[in-house]
């Protein structure tokens, strides 16, 4: 039956959201006189409002009841704003309702949105029996249970927002309709409202926002310390200045706007310059922050402990060079207690003073072997007596040592005995074969400086010329290519040199000659890997072997070195004197047996007409590496090739070209002299029309 209402053309509305949006909701007039009415929610009020008795609000309640009983309509009593509710009361609406014939109660809380779902389906299931009874939960109680439910769709929605927002630059209206159809924003909206969702949007942004201002300003602070080395590396222009004085310094560099950037608005961190991640200049308003201040007090720092070290480093050089302790060849273990004091510790590292003290023991080692070259020049009587070989007895270096001995250039080399007496044996062998490479002073021998100086000073001679001066100027020289791969080149070059002297010399025959390796182990067509560059012409080649592969390797690289210069005029590698070695694994148990590379060995040594030492015949058998003797034996054959190769190019040509020449001036320079080559010789170059003989001078010096 209808229900006849007295209040009529009142507004109804809608809200799916929040109260106090009633423009934002369709608007409709409630119908005037009877409406059908199912049940009631009669609701009461239990927080503490002002000016409100609650006893006179119970009395019209219970008034109001009595008029909605004579409808035999359902009830159900709403109390509200529980969240602020008083406990007495709620005690008493309670009582009210269980006086009136056991009343449901249901304690809500419209803004907590508590327990409002569940007053409206108490009441559907008083009018509807065939529905299932509804639990009434007390109000904390659902609290809990909707705090509980809020929080977890508050996680998974914080979830869906950091998924989708990776820039602090996006805006709600944006994120909003691309987050729309997720549930996850449906469910958190639903329970929370859109206001809170936004308010959780914008927490994310600024949080982004302040992970990036922070990125940048570890960016700018990390760039900090280079700029200040640039731009005032000078510790007088800056040490006592402030902070204002050496901004304008630092405005006054020329190098200032590659480092810094001045903005028009301030912080940095308010304006666009934050967004913009190409431009890494430093925003100059950063240096008025804490840490930008600490790392501009960090470089002052470090410019003053620059300071103290340098001076520390100082004072230690001046302290050796006055130290009678110190003496060539005298270790720093000896001689660290009486040249370090406690404040030497205290700057630098032992590290830092061992080099200095290694760089001033070659300085006057260096001075004390030219002081004691001296001597043995003063004393060129005591070396006239020897033998042709230049080799002196026993009982003849103890009588050149005793007569030496007193002689203060003697002593200074007390503690390097073993170089003082190679220098006597290399002054003896000067004296007997003096050439530039035995010279005393060499690489500063008169003959090299000319060399070089006539090499610079004609561009281009012929190609028969530069071939004929390349093998006169290096008769004493020998240039071997070692090719071996997987290290057995780098290895055996390491043996030979470990038989040179300290200066790359070899003894063939009596004789020294200065022994060039180059050990190439990767592709010859690279310029890295080639057999002949600009400085380094190859007299010979040695091929290593000690597998299938690595023979192989050799094979190719003969013959990739051999194409590369077909066809030239000047096809010296195609002519390359080649000796082929087997060099045997240590502990191999590939299978590989000796005689099979031996056999695969001579037939490539026919195949590449090249020498081949057979293992066994000269002594290499496994885990052994190439004796001395063998070496000797190959360099001696190189040797003889060169000699004969030069005696074939030069003898054709050598007497036309020499007819050719119309003046000969012979310059005679003494080594170690302080006057210049080039003021001797340079002065004779300036005509254009002058060229360098292809012969040498006399004695074999150098002519023009």
């Amino acid at each position: 039956a209808a229900t006849k209402l007295a209040s009529a053309e009142k507004l109804m509305y809608f809200c799916t959201d929040q109260l106090g949006l009633e423009q934002d909701f369709e608007q409709k007039q409630m119908p005037d006189g009877k409406l059908l009415v199912d049940g009631f929610l009669l609701c009461v009020d239990v927080s503490r409002g002002m000016n409100r008795n609650f006893d006179e609000q119970l009395k019209f309640v219970s008034n109001l009841y009595n008029q909605l009983a004579k409808t035999k309509k359902p009830v159900v009593v709403v109390l509200t704003k529980c969240d602020e509710g008083v406990e007495r009361y709620i005690r008493d609406a309670h009582a009210f309702a269980l006086s009136k014939k056991n009343l449901q109660v249901v304690e809500t809380s419209a803004r907590s949105n508590v327990n409002v779902d569940l007053a409206f389906g108490t009441l559907v299931q008083l009018v509807d029996k065939s529905r299932g009874k509804t639990k009434i939960i007390p109000y904390f109680e659902a609290l809990k249970q909707q705090s509980q439910q809020i929080a977890a769709a508050k996680d998974k929605y914080e979830w869906l927002v950091s998924r989708i927002v990776k820039s602090h630059n996006e805006t709600w209206a944006n994120v909003s309709r691309k987050m729309q159809p997720a549930p996850e924003y449906q469910d958190y909206v639903y329970l929370e409202g859109t206001q809170k969702a936004k308010k959780l949007f914008l927490q994310h942004v600024h949080r982004l926002k302040q992970e990036h201002i922070e990125r940048r300003r570890k960016t700018y602070l990390a760039l900090l310390p280079q700029a200040l080395d640039a731009l005032i590396p000078d510790l007088d222009e800056i040490d006592h200045l402030g902070r204002g004085k050496v901004e304008k310094l630092l405005e006054s560099k020329p190098d200032f706007l590659k480092w810094f950037v001045v903005l028009e608005e301030t912080p940095w961190d308010a304006t666009s310059h934050v967004d913009n991640v190409e431009n890494e200049r430093i925003p100059f308003d950063l240096l008025e922050t804490q840490p930008a201040e600490q790392l501009y007090e960090a470089h002052l720092e470090k410019l003053r402990n620059e300071r103290k070290r340098a001076e520390m480093r100082r004072a230690f050089r001046e302290n050796l060079e006055t130290s009678p302790f110190v003496t060539p060849g005298k270790p720093w273990e000896e001689a660290r207690s009486f040249i370090m004091n406690e404040d030497f510790y205290l700057w630098l590292e032992e590290s830092v003073y061992m080099d200095i003290y290694g760089k001033h023991q070659k300085q006057i080692i260096d001075k004390a072997k030219e002081e004691f070259q001296e001597l043995l020049l003063e004393y060129s009587e005591l070396f006239y007596e020897l033998e042709l070989d230049a080799k002196p007895s026993k009982e003849k270096m103890g009588v050149i040592q005793d007569v030496l001995g007193e002689e203060q250039r003697f002593k200074a080399l007390q503690k390097l005995q073993a170089e003082r007496d190679a220098l006597i044996l290399k002054h003896i062998h000067f004296v007997y074969h003096p050439t530039k490479e035995t010279c005393p002073s060499c690489p500063g021998c008169v003959d090299s400086k000319v060399e070089q100086l006539l090499s610079s000073r004609f561009i281009r001679p012929s190609e028969r010329n530069q071939k004929n001066l390349l093998l006169d100027s290096n008769i004493d020289r020998i240039n071997l290519v070692i090719l071996g791969k997987d290290g057995l080149a780098r290895e055996l070059a390491n043996e030979i040199r470990a038989l040179c002297t300290n200066d790359d010399k070899y003894v063939i025959e009596g004789k020294m000659y200065e022994l060039s390796l180059r050990p190439i182990e990767g592709n010859v067509r690279l310029p890295v890997n080639a057999f002949q560059t600009p400085t380094f012409q190859p007299h010979g080649c040695l091929c290593l072997y000690n597998s299938k592969e690595s023979l192989s390797y050799v094979v190719e690289s003969i013959e990739k070195s051999r194409e590369s210069t077909m066809g030239r005029r000047d096809n010296h590698l195609a002519h390359l004197p080649l000796t082929l070695i087997l060099v045997n694994k240590r502990g191999d148990t590939s299978g590989e047996t000796l005689q099979s590379l031996i056999q695969q060995g001579q037939q490539i040594a026919s195949k590449l007409q090249c020498v081949f030492l057979d293992p066994a015949s000269a002594g290499i058998g496994y885990g052994r590496n190439i004796n001395e003797k063998q070496i000797s034996q190959v360099l001696k054959g190189l040797l003889d090739s060169k000699r004969n190769l030069n005696l074939v190019s030069s003898t054709s040509g050598s007497l036309k070209e020499l007819a050719d020449v119309e003046l000969r001036i012979v310059t005679c320079l003494m080594c170690g002299d302080p006057s210049s080559a080039d003021d001797v010789v340079l002065p004779m170059l300036q005509a254009q029309s002058y060229r360098p003989s292809p012969c040498p001078g006399p004695g074999g010096g150098s002519s023009v």
